[in-house]
């Protein structure tokens, strides 16, 4: 199984040491992503609609806005204008305006040429080179071979550097996985500038800050320092003072960012239409079943794992991003899914790994140690529609859709069950990008 359970030794041992973490106590601990939640919160004056969402989940959240920020802030092979211009190509292939309004309003914060929002006629051909291997990926990615490798790779003045395409790599997987979240939470609804479906002065659904956990609660309170205020009051007080900071935020941004009509066609954020930053945009997702078995073959898991052969190779080419996104993969098995796991009459870890190997499945991976007629058994057939929806198609998917599927489970559930199908087909697509990799490596 590729998911290793956060208590257990990692197969990797000693020779793969983990980022270095500031030791803290164990109440620290558990404090540390519910304040990473209010620091962004209090500090943005906003929160955007996923990490909302992901907040029902605290521990994962803080893993997850690590990896994002060291991806897109941190220093990396590619220019940051070029992840952000990455970003709005993958999340444009399933048709997420959320993500591609949210990066196109950094993408012109960090620099970026207002004219490449015009779509891909418009950007350098070594970005337009990417439109291929960001199509098949997004779809097919069993189609991913050697070959794309080389055409990027192939000596001339707009040929990528292996060190830079893995980043490209990740930074596509990573957003087209990030849309099958956002469309199956419901983040894609009512969108506007900065990507703003379902943003709301509050954290994730309708719950007060003091329902969130006494860690997050007690930080919060903390906050207005006037301890002789009942809570609603402190609460007031601190959604006041968060209003002002996106009001004065706003402002800020925008005295800096470029007039509306200045390289675009109407508004900043771009046409409604996506298909400018998209090649092929007929293309889709195609059932692995109904594949070509002389074209490809299934992908198992024992020729080729994320933590015998994925993990050292990215984190070779792009320093420390495998440690992140390892300790992603880890952090969502560790997420406890009982009262999911009870209602099937099953294990919680062998109700996740049911979904898990699923969503592999669908993507051609097979594990030889699994008895895939536990799928049938484990998932209900709406969930496993659902599943294959959100996974596959996800522009398909409509609130209605979200609502419908296991109305008897909580939201925070219905959240645990996409942050499966994130890092499921992320580490999917991973797995077949880092694979072509290696063979070009080789050949």
């Amino acid at each position: 199984m590729i998911l290793c359970p956060p208590t257990t030794e990692h197969p990797r041992g000693k020779q793969c040491q983990r980022l270095q973490v500031t030791k803290m106590s164990g109440n620290e601990k558990e404090r540390t992503p519910q304040l990473l939640f209010v620091k962004a919160l209090a500090s943005r004056g906003r929160l955007e609609a996923i990490t909302q969402q992901m907040g029902y989940h605290p521990q994962y959240l803080d893993s997850f806005l690590r990896m994002q920020h060291y991806l897109l802030h941190m220093d990396g092979p590619l220019p940051f204008d070029c992840r952000h211009y990455i970003a709005i190509m993958a999340a444009a292939r399933h048709r997420c305006q959320y993500l591609v309004n949210l990066h196109m309003l950094q993408f012109l914060r960090v620099g970026g040429d207002p004219q490449w929002l015009r779509g891909l006629d418009c950007i350098p051909l070594k970005l337009r080179k990417l439109s291929e291997i960001n199509k098949i990926l997004a779809h097919r990615p069993w189609l991913v071979g050697k070959e794309h490798i080389e055409k990027l790779l192939k000596i001339s003045e707009q040929s990528w550097s292996l060190a830079e395409l893995v980043h490209a790599v990740v930074l596509l997987a990573h957003y087209h996985a990030l849309a099958s979240f956002a469309f199956g939470c419901g983040c894609e609804q009512d969108t506007g500038p900065e990507g703003r479906g379902l943003l709301k002065l509050t954290l994730p659904g309708s719950l007060c800050f003091c329902e969130v956990g006494n860690g997050c609660s007690q930080d919060l309170l903390h906050l207005n320092r006037k301890r002789s205020l009942d809570s609603c009051v402190e609460l007031e007080s601190l959604r006041e003072r968060i209003h002002r900071l996106q009001v004065e935020s706003e402002a800020r941004e925008e005295m800096r960012l470029p007039e509306r009509d200045e390289g675009l066609d109407g508004e900043i954020y771009g046409p409604s239409d996506l298909s400018c930053y998209v090649q092929d945009p007929n293309f889709g997702y195609q059932d692995f079943a109904q594949h070509d078995e002389n074209q490809t073959q299934i992908f198992r898991v024992q020729d080729y794992s994320w933590e015998d052969h994925g993990f050292s190779l990215v984190n070779r080419l792009y320093s420390d991003i495998g440690h992140l996104l390892d300790e992603k993969f880890r952090k969502v098995d560790g997420l406890q899914s009982c009262a999911m796991a009870k209602r099937q009459g099953c294990e919680h870890a062998t109700f996740k790994r049911g979904i898990w190997n699923y969503i592999h499945c669908m993507f051609g991976i097979r594990y030889d140690d699994y008895d895939y007629a536990e799928v049938n058994h484990l998932l209900e057939r709406i969930l496993k529609l659902y599943i294959k929806t959100v996974t596959c198609s996800p522009e398909k998917m409509n609130p209605e859709m979200f609502e419908r599927f296991w109305k008897q489970f909580k939201h925070s559930e219905k959240v645990h069950v996409n942050l499966l199908i994130l890092e499921a087909r992320l580490q999917a697509e991973l797995l077949y990008a880092l694979r072509a990799i290696t063979h070009y490596m080789v050949s």
